[in-house]
């Protein structure tokens, strides 16, 4: 059998227990903790520059394998991603931080300083000549990003989050500019590199111009480089040639969730697991600790030898929520676990655009969503103005989700509630499902649509409605129309229909539409993993861009729905859930 589903009810008092189970497991013979030792030391890379490195250890720094992590924000030293069994180092990417040089985004500099510093680390006296690397978010990237390069003796990894793509994956989602995602990141890397100023100025006055036209740099040539070029496929993973064995951990609503589903595809060969639980986007209640034991158990394998069963665990475990994101944070969440990505078994329903009124939403068309294609072709239009983030961007509500954000939205839910933004837009919303429905997959809306720009933006919001009517955002589908091709090579399809369910755009250069003409667009969704209940609805949305990204600009745009070849959802449903019977054979 190649996946399960284990029942909410109950849940929360089993995790704890895999979680002690773990943990018991895991730190079983190791000594005690003691109090933690650490060294600060300078290394000075093959061009000169220097940068600042912290090694950590419990009560000395003797050989022992050594967990590396290179982050851009200037970590205090040394968070123990494994238990006292292990030293730890922390690197501050060059322009960031303490360290000197300038800041490359990540790029070709940066990835050979991950050579050079695993290298040295390699043959330190506090190392045994066993490394592992931990990331999380640019840390992470920064590890994908150099995977093509031979990496000295690391042995593993585990990495929270991350981009398998920095443009797609994050800064250009469709080819739209993540504009504010963008700016929050460079001033969260370029705020510690300031405050350093003082002790850079002292080893090197020269060096402060280098970290200030660094964070210039990034920030200039994410705006100059709208289009997939040769910078940013440097930016983005490029293979391993060096076939580690990678824990990818990552959440439904994460900011750069995409990249985790597609770093496990290209890894999988090599040993890669996937753990869906939650990293920017928090983790369920109920399922604290859970990452961290995984963590340390998969260190304790590939790291020390230890024979702890992590290698035949389910290739992929989600963690999938139960109505919508604050549900899933408060606990309300479906365990299932598989052999792969997609799980093997999952089918994808085509739900077409319909133009009947469902009766149950407030857009300006309030059309249905319905496995029978209408036979007559209606257009509906809709005005593109900039939709509010937290009514229709669960990725970066999310991100800033433990900065009141995720209170506020306990304490007054209809601020995340897609009703806000839905009232400008197209709506198409299924009959009340006659059973529950596991959905967790990629997903793929093919739109007919026109415009009055030459360049508009499509985003699209799929929602579970409760049965009192309130639509709850679960996944979110983005597209500039200047990007309509996609490379079929490289999309994934339906292995039993052949439709393509998961498109991948071809970025790489522009492609405007003339001013009215209908042309079809596949947009892509980043994986959703939600169950909805008997009695709730499927809901599709087309509104405006989210205010947190830069639009194209106001248009109108025209969506053709019905006759042969109309707009259309490939929705995906897990094994043991059946959509068609859910919504009747005439749903």
């Amino acid at each position: 059998m190649c996946a399960k589903e284990a029942p909410i009810s109950g849940k929360r008092p089993a995790a704890g227990l895999i979680v002690a189970v773990a943990l018991a497991a895991t730190l079983a013979g190791l000594p005690a903790h003691a109090a933690q030792v650490t060294r600060s030391q300078r290394f000075v890379a093959s061009d000169g520059v220097s940068l600042q490195t912290y090694v950590g250890g419990d009560g000395s720094l003797e050989p022992r394998p050594v967990i590396v992590e290179f982050s851009p924000y200037r970590p205090g030293c040394c968070p123990q991603f494994a238990g006292p069994g292990y030293n730890y180092l922390q690197v501050h990417i060059r322009g960031t931080g303490d360290s000197d040089g300038r800041f490359d985004s990540l790029g070709p500099r940066t990835q050979a300083d991950v050579v050079e510093v695993l290298q040295w680390a390699c043959h330190q006296p506090w190392s045994n000549g066993t490394l592992g690397v931990f990331g999380f978010s640019a840390s992470a990237i920064t590890f994908y990003n150099s995977l093509h390069l031979s990496l000295p003796c690391v042995k593993a990894a585990v990495m929270w989050s991350g981009t398998h793509e920095l443009y797609r994956d994050l800064l250009l989602p469709g080819g739209i500019p993540n504009s504010l995602p963008g700016l929050g990141v460079l001033g969260l890397i370029g705020a510690p590199a300031l405050a350093a100023t003082p002790a850079r100025i002292r080893r090197d006055p020269t060096e402060t111009a280098s970290t200030v036209g660094g964070l210039v740099d990034a920030g200039s040539n994410a705006a100059l480089h709208q289009t997939l070029d040769q910078y940013w496929v440097e930016r983005g993973m490029r293979g391993d040639v060096n076939h580690l064995p990678i824990l990818v951990v990552d959440g439904f609503f994460d900011v750069e969730s995409r990249g985790a589903f597609q770093t496990y595809q290209a890894l999988r060969g090599d040993g890669a697991h996937l753990m869906v639980i939650g990293a920017h986007d928090g983790v369920p209640a109920g399922a604290e600790g859970i990452r961290e034991a995984a963590d340390a158990a998969w260190f304790d394998h590939y790291l020390r030898g230890i024979d702890n069963g992590i290698d035949a665990a389910p290739r992929v475990k989600l963690w999938l929520s139960d109505g919508d994101r604050e549900d899933d944070l408060a606990g309300a969440f479906v365990r299932f676990d598989g052999t792969d990505w997609p799980i093997p078994g999952t089918r994808w329903e085509s739900l077409s655009l319909d133009a009947t009124p469902s009766g149950t939403a407030n857009s300006l068309n309030d059309g249905s969503l319905s496995l029978a294609a209408p036979a007559a072709r209606t257009t509906q239009s809709y005005p593109t103005i900039p939709s509010l983030p937290n009514a229709s961007d669960q990725p970066n509500t999310a991100i800033v989700g433990p900065n009141g954000v995720n209170a506020l939205a306990t304490a007054v839910p209809q601020l995340t509630e897609t009703t806000l933004a839905e009232h400008l837009g197209l709506s198409y919303t299924t009959r009340p499902l006659s059973g529950a429905v596991l959905a967790a997959g990629p997903m793929s809306l093919e739109l007919v649509l026109s415009s009055t720009a030459t360049e508009s933006d499509i985003w699209a919001v799929i929602s579970d409605v409760s049965p009192d009517g309130v639509p709850h955002p679960v996944a979110t589908g983005r597209l500039r129309t200047s990007y309509p091709f996609i490379d079929p090579a490289r999309s994934l399809s339906d292995p039993v229909t052949g439709d393509i369910v998961q498109p991948y755009g071809i970025y790489s250069s522009k492609t405007p539409a003339a001013i009215g003409e209908p042309r079809r667009y596949f947009v892509e969704f980043w994986p959703i993993g939600n169950r909805f209940k008997a009695e709730h609805r499927i809901r599709l949305d087309i509104v405006g861009v989210s205010a947190a990204s830069t639009p194209a600009g106001v248009a109108v745009n025209t969506v053709a729905v019905g006759g042969a070849g109309g707009s259309r959802l490939l929705f995906p449903v897990l094994p043991g859930s059946d959509l068609a019977d859910a919504l009747g054979s005439n749903g």
